[in-house]
């Protein structure tokens, strides 16, 4: 019986054209050992979300018309002054598919002037939080007082209505993770941001698994991961956590708290990287969080670096139509002019980031 199966088999992917030795290998998830052992080559790897404070959202950002070398430049010259050497990026697809060679070539000179200020990238591909429509060229502006006003998703809920956009993706991201496979200027690539967000619940699974198969068939030097973010997403969480080569996580609560989801990660023995943190409305501030992850080893990712159009001084769910300058910045570290928000918490960051 075994053998008329398999030669049924054998002869159907004849017919059919198919050849398994012709499909690309898609490796495994890297074992603890493997990760651990990657982990070892990084000093303490601590840094901010960043976006120039020029750019409104992702697009802003990347595309030619707005990309913004000079003051990208002098940013990461403030970051490199209090010992930061890290920074995650977010990416998005349309800026590529506008423009694909430019886009890689902006990549690349972001990435050049990172190195000149010692900081290396850790770059995101997918989101799920803010806005859900976009379009390339000329971005809104701020909505004076409001979070994140002009963010994106990416894809957003094109993705459940435009089902060719899934082979864009596709192409998308082989093509950067092609590009920048060797590049060690990246540490990690981070596939997707926060899963499920905007209610999309497990809506989101089915392109996160897509996600991290295609990273696996490219295979980067670098690791892959997707960072959790809301223990309410069982399904998604788990997926995360089983298939991450490195775990990455968000926290924007208290000490205390905070020292609880490291513990409860820590099951999973492997490096952590909390790639987003520090909200100060919160009690998650640079004075508790960023010495705790320092303890620890893990890599301490705060939100914001210059207070810009991306208006992340104002909190999440507490707007200010007028504008007016919240008196507790609720992200960032600098202002415009390279002055910091607090001078202890610049004191802090430097007396961690000197040891």
């Amino acid at each position: 019986m075994r053998k008329i199966i398999f030669t049924a088999v054998l002869f159907l992917s004849i017919l059919t054209g198919c050849n398994v030795a012709d499909k690309p290998a898609v490796r495994d998830v890297w074992t603890q050992e493997q990760a651990n052992e990657w982990y070892k080559q990084w000093e303490w790897l601590r840094g901010c979300n960043f976006i120039p404070s020029t750019a409104i959202n992702q697009l802003e950002m990347w595309q030619a018309e707005t990309f913004d070398p000079a003051t990208i430049d002098h940013e990461l010259g403030w970051a490199e002054s209090i010992g930061m050497n890290c920074m995650r990026v977010y990416l998005h697809h349309l800026a590529w598919e506008v423009d694909k060679d430019g886009f890689k070539k902006r990549m690349n000179t972001y990435l050049d002037i990172a190195a000149s200020h010692h900081i290396r990238t850790i770059f995101v591909f997918m989101d799920d939080c803010w806005n859900p429509a976009y379009a390339a060229g000329r971005q809104p502006e701020p909505k004076p007082g409001v979070h994140n006003s002009g963010w994106v998703r990416d894809p957003g809920d094109l993705i459940h209505q435009d089902m060719p956009l899934i082979d864009v993706l596709e192409t998308y991201v082989t093509d950067i993770l092609t590009e920048f496979k060797e590049d060690r200027r990246i540490v990690l690539w981070d596939l997707y941001n926060e899963p499920g967000n905007s209610d999309y619940g497990d809506l989101s699974m089915p392109l996160l698994q897509k996600m991290f198969h295609w990273g696996r068939t490219i295979n980067p030097l670098q690791p892959l991961s997707s960072g959790v973010w809301n223990s309410d997403l069982t399904n998604l969480n788990r997926y995360q956590l089983e298939n991450s080569d490195v775990i990455t996580y968000h926290n924007y609560e208290s000490k205390e708290k905070h020292q609880l989801a490291i513990d409860s990660l820590r099951q999973y023995a492997r490096p952590l990287i909390c790639t987003e943190y520090m909200a100060r409305r919160n009690n998650s501030t640079f004075q508790d969080i960023m010495p705790l992850l320092k303890s620890e080893n893990i890599g301490a990712i705060n939100w914001g670096l210059v207070s810009g159009k991306t208006n992340t001084i104002f909190a999440w769910d507490t707007p200010l139509p007028d504008g007016t300058e919240p008196p507790l910045w609720f992200h960032d570290i600098f202002r415009r002019d390279g002055t910091p928000f607090s001078l202890e918490e610049v004191d802090v960051i430097k007396s961690l980031t000197a040891e």
